[in-house]
């Protein structure tokens, strides 16, 4: 596994809880509820970017925002949507952009046989 990777578990609970000025027991609830899935060796919970990343999202919308455990996991299921629908955007467009200088190559080619 690549240490670079956002996802390469690297932060202990203790870390965690001092990264973002919580207590244990909040991540605890958060994984109870499924807001949050740390990976595990043994018992001990590891944390990667992309779990503080998202741990902090989560900090936000219920410290600045007053959003509850409910709202929190609606707003969280929507944004994985629409990651998921903007890949897919991306991918289309990526393969628009193909089928269009494919066709411009064509045409292009087409016009110097012409000549």
């Amino acid at each position: 596994m690549n240490k670079r990777d956002k996802d390469y578990p690297l932060y202990l609970i203790s870390v965690v809880c001092e990264m973002l000025n919580v207590h244990p027991q909040t991540l605890r609830l958060y994984e109870k509820e499924g807001l949050i899935s740390p990976q595990r060796n043994n018992k001990q919970r590891l944390y990667s970017d992309s779990d503080v990343e998202r741990l902090s999202f989560i900090l936000q919308l219920t410290r600045e925002l007053g959003v509850n455990k409910a709202g929190v996991d609606i707003i969280l299921r929507m944004k994985h949507r629409m990651e998921i629908m903007q890949k897919e955007i991306e991918e289309m467009m990526d393969s628009l952009d193909d089928e269009i200088r494919r066709d411009l190559e064509d045409k292009f080619r087409k016009a110097l046989e012409e000549e």
